[in-house]
């Protein structure tokens, strides 16, 4: 028997017992993997929302029901109907209902600005849009304008209240009212609810390609210029998911705390996706705070979480951390962003928990390489390639020579996850795919055993007086500091040496430095070159509704606040 060419690649003999190389994927879209789980687990708890439950069997009910209300809409093969939800129930009913009708789902972060909205509704050809109420005035002031435009044919509002446990469901509108306008504009607009009691006629799925026919159209992050349409096809949402379920060795029996927004490829698949195929429970969270994550993983006992960096540092700096039992956990994962080593070591410290970090990009689906969960977890590293996913370190200047293990080159990426394309971007689609890699604008390097670390975006490296400085390194010696709490370095034009290095940082509550020191402090662990020659000292710094620090509003200015001068001064307490 021919031995597979994966099997020689380096990381291979470092696999978890249990993951594959390999995986047979399913020749089916990822809705029918949705009701393969409904059959075969109907009483299995699929989700959790403070603390009503909602099984397999009612949940695929209700999105049988609104996929037949919407195939009745004229939701179809090319449709596409966007979701303007946080993580609810009424978010995975709904997700799933477009794809069994046949449309495509077109996720979107619910606090996007009436100039973001009318962007991707535009871009994408929105025809319809299930919407959280407390947003109706900004969502039908959008559509107001793009009514003539033959889009945004139908909106239909829900309550973040609509499924949570009696008790809170009458307490939450006195808790959260809506503002006049959105009051205002949801008179004679149409509910979610309608949707759900509507009669169940089980919708046949119509001819789907599953590798060419777009699923979902995912708008990317944004945190430079202005979000491009990433295709992501059936087959790539099945792919991804089954590799993230095998990575994490999933089964019924786990429970994963899902506070990453759905609406992103991370909490998409990771969250959502690969939990629901495993048959296992998603307790969800509609957002982050330090205190409602601890209390929901001491009542609910989950064993799964998934988060980004922010989070992490966010549970390692709550001082009632060590009051609540943590120890259903046996994974935590972190992605999205880079982490500082130091955070990974006192969230190891404090919770006995293992973190590991991986790597992933919305170009395919998310996440694609960590370390593995039984093995040799390296600080520092994001791990390995999932099975059937390779990566090569390419050289900067042509792209075409594959490096050496230590050389930091661009991360290219083949695998069967990979999107179709930018929507009605073909030169930038051009530029990302080549002869069957998706190049990632990642810089990094692989060590001798197959292990990846990520030194910076390609675009954020830091030229100055003509060395590179990778503001990761700088925000790993930063994050040592005893009262940073989090960190940010960019590059600052300059006449003599081109950039400067300045670092963005916020401070631990009770802590106090001055610029003076944290310059100081770098200088004992950097190399001149590499030493901030600016530190602006914020409140806090500004983040995508995932929690990735957003550079482009820094070099433009935005931070979301200055500390007053007075607690920028002083020794570290």
């Amino acid at each position: 028997m021919e031995r597979s060419p994966v099997a020689s690649l380096p990381w291979a003999r470092h696999y978890d017992q249990g993951v594959p190389l390999e995986l047979n994927y399913p020749e089916m879209p990822i809705f029918e993997l949705f009701r393969q789980t409904i059959r075969q687990n109907p009483e299995k708890t699929a989700l959790v929302y403070f603390g009503q439950n909602m099984t397999y069997a009612q949940l695929g009910r209700y999105a049988e029901q609104t996929a037949s209300a919407l195939r009745g809409l004229g939701v179809g093969r090319g449709y596409r109907a966007a979701l303007l939800l946080p993580n609810c129930p009424q978010y995975i009913i709904a997700y799933y209902a477009i794809l069994m009708a046949g449309g495509t789902v077109v996720p979107v972060n619910p606090l996007s600005t009436e100039t973001e909205l009318l962007h991707i509704f535009r871009d994408g050809q929105v025809g319809t849009v299930i919407g959280l109420d407390l947003l109706a005035g900004r969502l039908e002031a959008v559509r107001d304008k793009l009514l003539g435009e033959g889009l945004l044919e139908h909106t239909f509002y829900t309550s973040l209240g609509e499924f949570m446990p009696l008790p809170l469901r009458l307490l939450y509108p006195l808790r959260r009212q809506l503002a006049p306008e959105a009051k205002t504009r949801l008179a004679g607009c149409s509910r979610f609810a309608s949707l759900l009691q509507s009669r169940l006629n089980p919708v046949i799925a119509q001819d789907t390609d599953i590798r060419q026919d777009t699923a979902v159209l995912i708008y990317t992050g944004g945190t430079t210029g202005k979000p491009k349409g990433v295709m992501l096809s059936h087959y790539a949402l099945v792919v991804n998911a089954s590799q993230c379920a095998a990575w994490a060795q999933m089964s019924p029996s786990d429970r994963q705390l899902v506070v990453l927004p759905v609406f992103h490829g991370f909490g998409m698949s990771v969250g959502m996706n690969a939990s629901i195929i495993s048959g296992a429970s998603c307790v969800l969270l509609p957002r982050f705070g330090a205190e409602e994550i601890l209390k929901a993983v001491d009542r609910f006992r989950p064993t799964l979480f998934a988060g980004v960096p922010t989070m992490y540092i966010g549970l390692i700096n709550h001082p009632r951390l060590p009051r609540y039992n943590i120890s259903s956990l046996r994974g935590c994962f972190v992605g999205a962003a880079p982490l500082a080593p130091e955070v990974k070591r006192r969230f190891e410290e404090l919770t006995g928990s293992k973190l590991m970090e991986g790597y992933g990009l919305t170009e395919a689906v998310t996440a694609i390489c960590a370390n593995p969960y039984q093995g040799v977890n390296k600080t520092g590293s994001v791990g390995m390639p999932f099975p059937d996913t390779v990566i090569s370190i390419r050289d900067l200047e042509t792209g075409q020579a594959q490096l050496l293990p230590g050389e930091i080159g661009e991360l290219a990426l083949r695998c069967p996850e990979v999107m179709l394309g930018y929507y009605n971007r073909p030169e930038e689609t051009a530029s990302a795919l080549k002869q069957g890699w998706l190049f990632t604008g990642d810089l990094g390097y692989m060590d001798e055993d197959g292990y990846f670390y990520i030194v910076d975006r390609k675009k954020d490296m830091i030229i100055s007086g003509g060395f590179n400085v990778y503001p990761r390194e700088v925000e790993d010696v930063l994050y040592q500091h005893p009262a940073v709490s989090e960190a940010c370095v960019i590059g600052i034009p300059d006449s003599y040496r081109g950039e400067l290095v300045k670092a963005f940082i916020s401070l631990k509550e009770g802590c106090c430095t001055s610029e003076a020191e944290v310059i100081s402090f770098c200088r004992q662990h950097l190399l001149p070159y590499k030493v901030p020659s600016v530190v602006e000292i914020c409140e806090e710094l500004p983040k995508t509704a995932i929690g990735k620090i957003l550079k482009r509003e820094l070099r433009d200015g935005g931070t979301v606040g200055k500390q007053p001068a007075q607690a920028a001064v002083g020794g570290n307490n």
